[in-house]
């Protein structure tokens, strides 16, 4: 059972013990990321991330935090979002002061020295052209900036070149003092540990520097946003398409219902859309659904790789599942089948300390409140094939689909009128 706690500083601590692994992650999540950005520092949330990591003061350069990491066989990474910056660190449970010694020298003594900074520009822009050239990267970015906008929400995490070259070590240390303030963060730690000995151990290796979270984000407007179709014209040998809707945001309370929907449609290898286009036509090497969520807006969208000469036959074949789970909705053995699965996958997850660090975390930071993976159980168990099909005839509806794709066409009109027929 989590236990949480709340530091006079406001910095938020949960601890989730777990039985049978000698294995601990400490895991910091921060309400940051590109939602808080503008223009001029598009990408800063994902570059203050690859700075922390240059060293503070204990550990003064990317060398001395890798080195410390390895001898003890640990694992570390950080991860950015739209919404949320987290980092990590699991190790075997008698290093836990290490891991902790570590990451707190990351967030707190970081020094954004300007030559490391230009060097890691380089190395983002690098990044950045890398997923150029990756379509079944490029075409997720496409989708969101057509379904969300020109706003923060709908830009790339990691931002354009010319927002990356244009920033300067002030935009880090601003934006730290901002937002990487104690009650704007979440930290914790699961697996094998002594939670008496481990309190007094976060008090005194996280000392935050006081203050409060300083800026908010632009919130998802709808009026930024009309165009059904966006169309990448690239000389490819397979198409890469997402096709979708507008659904609901992070804490609706329909958010179990659109997890069966997504596993229903297209969440596994024996899902609808994997069983008609890849199964029965051949038409498509992959093909998924799910449902993104914000804290204001949502997306139900499926993805897939298909074939250039039939991607018309690929597009209407998705529509007609889209329509006939909106029209006939689902029996009970499917829907049961779907809730398995999703308990199934959750249950795998709580074998892995960051796995469950990162599951009681998110919530904290974003909602304010712990869902502990079997309350998510339990939602699931409750989700009726009534509930199945409501959702489906209030979110799949044929006007308010959307279409990105790449591939060698670059006839836009031809897609709005597939969308239509």
């Amino acid at each position: 059972m989590y236990k949480k706690d709340i530091f006079d500083n406001k910095l938020r601590f949960i601890t989730v013990p777990m039985k049978n692994t000698s294995a601990v992650t400490v895991l910091i999540f921060v309400g940051a990321g590109s939602r808080y950005e503008n223009r001029r520092t598009s990408g800063l949330s994902h570059f203050l991330e690859h700075m922390f990591f240059k060293g503070g003061k204990k550990y003064p350069d990317t060398k001395a935090v890798s080195e410390v990491i390895d001898s003890v066989g640990g694992d570390f990474n950080a991860f950015t979002s739209k919404e949320f910056v987290g980092y990590y660190v699991k190790v075997a449970s008698k290093h836990i002061d290490l891991a902790m010694d570590v990451l707190s020298d990351m967030l707190i003594e970081a020094k954004f020295e300007a030559d490391e900074v230009e060097k890691e520009r380089g190395v983002i822009i690098e990044e950045l052209n890398m997923y150029q050239d990756m379509p079944i990267y490029l075409v997720g970015n496409d989708y969101e900036r057509l379904v969300f906008g020109d706003q923060p929400l709908g830009w790339d995490v990691i931002g354009r070149v010319e927002s990356i070259k244009g920033l300067k070590r002030e935009d880090f240390l601003q934006y730290k003092k901002d937002l990487y303030t104690p009650d704007n963060i979440v930290l914790t730690i699961a697996g094998d540990f002594q939670y008496d000995e481990l309190k007094k151990k976060v008090e005194r290796y996280f000392k935050f520097k006081d203050g409060k979270k300083s800026c908010g984000f632009e919130k998802f407007d709808k009026e930024k946003i009309g165009d059904r179709v966006f169309l990448r014209k690239k000389d490819t040998e397979q198409v890469h398409l997402i096709l979708g809707v507008e659904s609901y945001p992070l804490d609706h309370p329909d958010y179990e219902t659109l997890q069966a929907i997504g596993i229903i449609l297209g969440g596994n290898m024996s899902s609808r859309l994997f069983l008609s286009l890849r199964e029965d036509k051949g038409l498509a090497y992959y093909i998924k659904t799910g449902n993104t969520e914000y804290l204001d807006t949502g997306n139900m969208s499926s993805s897939a790789g298909v074939d250039i000469n039939r991607i018309d036959l690929s597009i209407k074949l998705i529509m007609d599942e889209y329509e006939r789970i909106k029209n006939e909705g689902v029996d009970e053995k499917e829907l049961i089948k779907a809730k398995e699965y999703y308990k199934g996958k959750m249950i795998l997850r709580l074998e892995d300390s960051k796995d469950v660090a990162q599951l009681i975390g998110i919530h904290e930071l974003l909602l304010n409140r712990v869902e502990t993976p079997e309350e998510a159980m339990e939602k699931m168990d409750r989700v009726t094939t009534k509930d199945i099909k409501r959702v489906c005839e209030d979110i799949f509806k044929r006007e308010n689909l959307k279409l990105a794709l790449i591939g060698p066409y670059d006839d836009r009109e031809r897609f709005e009128k597939l969308l239509q027929s």
